[in-house]
């Protein structure tokens, strides 16, 4: 069975979410605005449950599948268990030939890669927390799952993102067309042999 291990930096846990996660986790996907404002807040926890179910269930079902450890999974501070974020390893489908690292042209076709993501809460942003959440995912992925390289993505106007993937050790890249919105910058780091 291939499951991700909890990982541990100097000052967080990366473990996989449980139940009792769901209202912190909602607390801190409000501070961030990651709520669908179109619903109520009844409705926004209702879905962060359900988010967190699945969340629960996955890397226990992918590992028993042998798959790699796809999925979202929570970030706690190790001094006191706190719940502050969530990270993990996505699959990530997109035409990434407009970037150098892909070939630098247009019109390319989708391609899967092994993409980082991580969110931490407004509360505890600015101190790090996701450049050590970035570098424990990039060490496992690169070491333990033997990863060629890894990507990660965000839009030109979030710096702070850029500044952890920079600091992560990450190359950064600019989409030079407009198109996606979403997928305007790209940063990749590769396996040192």
């Amino acid at each position: 069975m291939r499951t991700m291990p909890n990982l541990e930096t100097e000052r967080l846990r990366i473990r996989p979410f449980t139940p009792h996660d769901t209202n912190t986790a909602y607390q801190n996907a409000l501070s961030i605005g990651w709520v669908n404002a179109d619903q109520s807040p009844t409705e926004q926890l209702a879905a962060m449950h359900t988010y967190i179910q699945w969340c629960s269930l996955n890397h226990q079902q992918l590992a028993l599948l042998h798959q790699p450890p796809y999925g979202d999974r929570a970030v706690t501070l190790k001094a006191n268990g706190g719940l502050i974020g969530s990270c993990g390893l996505v699959p990530y489908v997109a035409d990434l030939s407009v970037f150098p690292y892909f070939g630098g042209q247009a019109g390319g076709f989708d391609r899967v890669e092994m993409g980082l993501m991580w969110t931490i809460a407004a509360q505890h942003q600015k101190q790090g927390y996701g450049t050590e959440v970035a570098r424990a995912l990039i060490d496992y992925a690169l070491n333990e799952l033997n990863l060629h390289h890894i990507i990660a993505t965000t839009e030109h106007d979030n710096l702070a993102s850029q500044k952890v993937m920079q600091n992560a050790g990450m190359h950064l890249e600019r989409n030079p067309f407009d198109e996606p919105p979403w997928l305007q910058v790209l940063a990749v780091i590769e396996h040192e042999e």
